[in-house]
């Protein structure tokens, strides 16, 4: 059982301290630099030095450490997965969110067990084999068992050659008895966005529910791990205060995690404000995050925890979601919609908040195959049992992208087998070729029995 002592806590004067007195130094910074091609890691004075890099030259340097940081832990893959919003009803007021209790002019709608079957349909119609459940803060009548029920419909479904393999989950906290009945029912990673970690502006945007408890939402990471959760995603929503004091206070947090668990995030997702209906405040950002800071904080961000995933979502337009892939990004939503029934409808005026990226699948697919990246649907390792200290003991010695890169090409060639488009599977086969031909002796003897089999019609191959 937790204790008070076990309580995440962010220190905000710490942080205040160490970003008044942030100057650019290129000799510390070069120095960060040469510590973070290491692959440990960096700390908080580490980060805060590398933030207030401005030079172009500088910038130029960072970034490219970032670039091989990302390459050298993940390789060439690129994995895609799909939001699934089941539900918008909402108990909380968050004046940045389409969804929030307040506003008149979003439908509320929570999609019945059928229409969650045909929204997986569609997704897996697309190619897609993992999905990130979302719902708003509020349940039906049948409370969290509406949300078992939905991850049960979304694994029944099959079709002639797919099915989701994989369900990650983005909803309310939980209680610790909650979160293993979740657990039980074999979700992958529990993601949840602290939103801001500054107290003050988080009183400010969250204006009643049971979400306007900040302890209460910081402390539901670590209830889940208490749970037996082992793979855990966390976030903030770039905008609402100064990214710098987000970065480090979400360094506070995992690095809490780690500490008291063995281990921390799986993810860290880097969503900035994009305007939603009826939520005046997400039309001007109270503080907003420019291109190139955001560019900045994806770079650090993959230099400071090395081995943690980092999740760009189509908040961001094409531009923006190719120049950060390079800096850090290994997964990417992709055809996605974010209103409950969206892939089935085209009502926008529902949605979360807008996309910058309204592209298909099969386009996100040629377009990051082109730049050499193996879009990836693979989650063998959610069933092999690589996660949490596991996932950890494979990436740190630099061994995971050996299951990485063998599993992206054989749910990669899956995906140009069944659902491609003849331009897509066109370029898609000659990259196949390409990283069969250039990965070592020991990789290629376990990918190309893989890619024999599934081109001969077999499903779900994977080590």
């Amino acid at each position: 059982m937790a204790t008070d002592a076990d309580m995440a806590t962010i220190d905000e004067a710490l942080i205040m301290t160490a970003l008044e007195t942030a100057r650019e130094d290129a000799v510390r910074v070069r120095e960060i630099l040469a510590k973070a091609r290491e692959l440990k890691g960096l700390n908080a004075s580490d980060a805060t030095a590398l933030m207030a890099v401005e030079s172009p030259e500088l910038l130029e340097e960072l970034f490219d450490t970032a670039r091989r940081a990302k390459d050298e832990i993940y390789g060439r893959r690129m994995v895609l997965f799909a939001p699934l919003y089941v539900s918008n009803l909402c108990s909380n007021d968050c004046v940045y969110c389409a969804f929030r209790k307040g506003n008149p002019e979003v439908h509320r709608r929570a999609l019945t067990q059928e229409e969650v079957a045909q929204e997986t349909r569609l997704l897996i119609d697309q190619g897609h084999k993992r999905v990130l459940l979302v719902a708003g803060e509020a349940y039906p009548k049948e409370g969290l068992d509406y949300i078992f029920q939905c991850i049960e419909t979304i694994y029944d479904v099959k079709t002639e050659w797919g099915e989701i393999r994989r369900i990650n989950v983005n909803i309310a906290p939980l209680e610790v008895d909650e979160f293993r009945a979740l657990k039980a029912c074999r979700i992958g990673t529990y993601q949840l966005f602290q939103e801001t970690y500054h107290r003050d502006t988080y009183a400010k945007v969250h204006l009643s529910g049971r979400k306007r408890d900040f302890d209460w939402r910081l402390n539901a990471i670590s209830r889940a791990m208490e749970a037996g959760i082992d793979d855990v995603g966390v976030g903030v929503l770039f905008g609402l205060y100064d990214w710098r004091f987000e970065t480090l206070a979400l360094m506070q947090h995992v690095a809490q995690l780690e500490e008291r668990f063995g281990v921390g995030c799986h993810t860290i997702s880097v969503p900035r404000i994009e305007p939603a209906v009826g939520a005046e405040v997400s039309e001007h950002p109270p503080v907003p995050v420019s291109d190139n800071d955001f560019r900045k904080l994806v770079a650090i961000l993959r230099l400071t925890v090395p081995y943690t995933g980092i999740i760009m979502s189509t908040r961001e337009n094409p531009e923006m979601r190719r120049e950060t892939l390079a800096l850090g990004v290994s997964q990417i939503s992709a055809g996605s919609r974010t209103n409950p029934g969206g892939y089935g409808e085209e009502d926008y005026e529902m949605s979360q908040f807008s996309l910058g990226d309204h592209r298909s699948v099969d386009e996100v697919v040629r377009d990051i195959t082109e730049m050499g990246y193996i879009p990836s649907f693979c989650t063998g390792c959610y069933r092999m049992g690589r996660t949490g200290q596991d996932f950890m003991d494979l990436a740190k010695p630099g061994l995971i992208k050996h299951y990485c890169e063998v599993n992206a090409v054989s749910t990669f060639v899956e995906f140009l087998e069944h659902y491609a488009s003849p331009e897509t599977k066109a370029v898609g086969d000659k990259l196949v070729e390409k990283v069969l031909n250039e990965m070592t002796p020991a990789q290629r003897k376990r990918a190309e029995p893989l890619v024999h089999d599934v081109r001969g019609g077999q499903r779900d191959a994977y080590v």
